[in-house]
């Protein structure tokens, strides 16, 4: 295996760099130059009878397919080329991209998170693109929002979009039972816990994340403790999850399901299983970003939208905010690819600023332009996302964390262990901190 150095800097420094943020933006996107349509169109001819294959990333709501229609359609009439567009749930995905890089099949095109360039560039799956980068409306993009993307000064996707989290609430539940927005943990906890005395003890007063995605909640909590995962010490990785910082944040995190405010029942729920419970009147918090909405309304068919719903930051055990975990999804030329010359020029569209805007916009993402940023900065209702961003920190930026996070699921495995009586906190800990150093350090 291929293994790279990371040369950029980290989206972390990225988020802290920008300083503003939101899930989505009420702006009309600006038009394209029209120099840069006059020369998409001018190679039509080049790619007519060509077909791509275009992988885009979770479900297909009506607003992700609309926009993917529009976009499919103006790349389809600038180039002559045909698109056809598959949807890949999140769940899925890992194993989706494994089996293509090591069956030299896949897409020509795909939708990729961020956290995963470094992986499938290891295994010599994404083709580079510096060139889109380095011209055109993508050279707008600050480089520090490349960290993930570059490496050893090559670039091998485009940010599409960022992202963090925050706290999604029931609004209606907390004007109904009379509950103020949480500023602390133990204000967090009394809330869920009135929520389950009026709603039922099936319903989870905050929902406990176990699943593929666990470690967006677990990381928030870990880091405002002061923890890490693990710190590069020369060429190695040094696992941190036997410190005391991350065993309090691991503490807040278990607790939430050994104090009852979610089920033993449901350790193993990711972000989509609970909010189709939210959808369905069984959740009263949790942890997630802003493109759940528009599947909790087609998931409740109408009922739960508008006031009805609402997001807080994460709050810290003692106050403020707690740190979020920074995400976001990039836009890529799959190695195999094979129009790769036609999946270059979509890339190229897809990123550049008026489709870019408008991707994280319809998919209630943090746009990538700093006109953009800057302007959903003074959004009120975009604050709690705003708020988050500017304390929002990345996952170590090695090719395999996802094999630790997702494949070999360490932390959930040592949770699991510990909520259910396996293991002590101290015990499930050291041995993931290991796992976690043996699968980060292998080459």
């Amino acid at each position: 295996m291929k293994i790279a150095k990371i040369t950029a800097t980290t989206v972390t420094t990225a988020a802290l760099a920008l300083g503003v943020a939101a899930c989505g933006s009420s702006e009309t996107p600006a038009a394209s130059s029209p120099s840069a349509a006059a020369s998409a169109s001018a190679s039509g001819p080049k790619y007519a009878g060509k077909q791509l294959t275009f992988w885009r990333l979770g479900d297909s709501n009506p607003k992700a397919q609309a926009y993917t229609d529009q976009l499919v359609a103006e790349f389809e009439k600038q180039t002559g080329a045909k698109v056809k567009v598959e949807w890949i749930p999140w769940p899925q995905v890992n194993d989706k991209f494994t089996a293509a890089a090591a069956g030299g099949t896949g897409p020509d095109v795909t939708e990729i998170g961020n956290d995963q360039v470094p992986l499938w560039q290891s295994q010599e799956a994404l083709e580079p693109i510096s060139d889109i980068v380095s011209a055109g409306d993508q050279t707008q993009i600050p480089k520090n929002l490349m960290g993930l993307e570059t490496i050893d000064g090559e670039t091998y996707a485009v940010p599409w979009g960022g992202g963090t989290r925050a706290v999604l609430y029931r609004a209606d539940w907390f004007k109904e039972l009379k509950i103020d927005v949480p500023k602390t943990w133990d204000e967090l906890i009394a809330a869920a816990k009135k929520i389950q005395a009026k709603k039922g003890k099936d319903v989870d007063g905050f929902a406990f994340n176990g699943g593929s995605d666990a470690n967006h909640l677990l990381g928030a909590l870990a880091w405002t403790a002061g923890g890490d995962y693990a710190v590069k010490e020369g060429d190695k990785w040094v696992g941190k999850l036997t410190d005391p910082a991350f065993k309090a944040g691991f503490a807040q995190y278990t607790s939430l399901v050994t104090d009852g405010l979610s089920s033993k029942s449901r350790l193993t729920q990711n972000t989509i299983d609970i909010r189709t419970r939210f959808s369905n009147n069984k959740v009263g918090m949790y942890l997630t970003a802003s493109w759940d909405l528009a599947a909790i309304d087609e998931e409740s068919k109408g009922k739960l939208k508008g006031d009805k719903l609402a997001f807080f930051p994460l709050p810290s055990k003692d106050g403020g905010q707690a740190q979020a975990f920074l995400g976001g999804n990039d836009i890529a030329v799959w190695g195999s690819a094979k129009e790769k010359d036609a999946a270059k020029e979509f890339v190229k569209l897809a990123s550049g600023k008026e489709w870019g805007d408008k991707y994280a916009a319809e998919g209630g993402l943090l746009p990538v332009y700093p006109d953009a940023l800057a302007a959903l900065a003074s959004d009120p209702v975009q604050a709690p996302f705003a708020a988050a961003f500017a304390k929002a920190k990345a996952f170590p930026a090695d090719p395999q964390w996802t094999e630790a996070n997702e494949t070999k699921a360490v932390l959930q495995n040592a949770a699991r262990s510990v909520i259910e009586g396996k293991s002590s906190a101290d015990d499930a800990l050291a041995k993931a901190d290991k796992e976690l150093e043996d699968i980060l350090n292998a080459s």
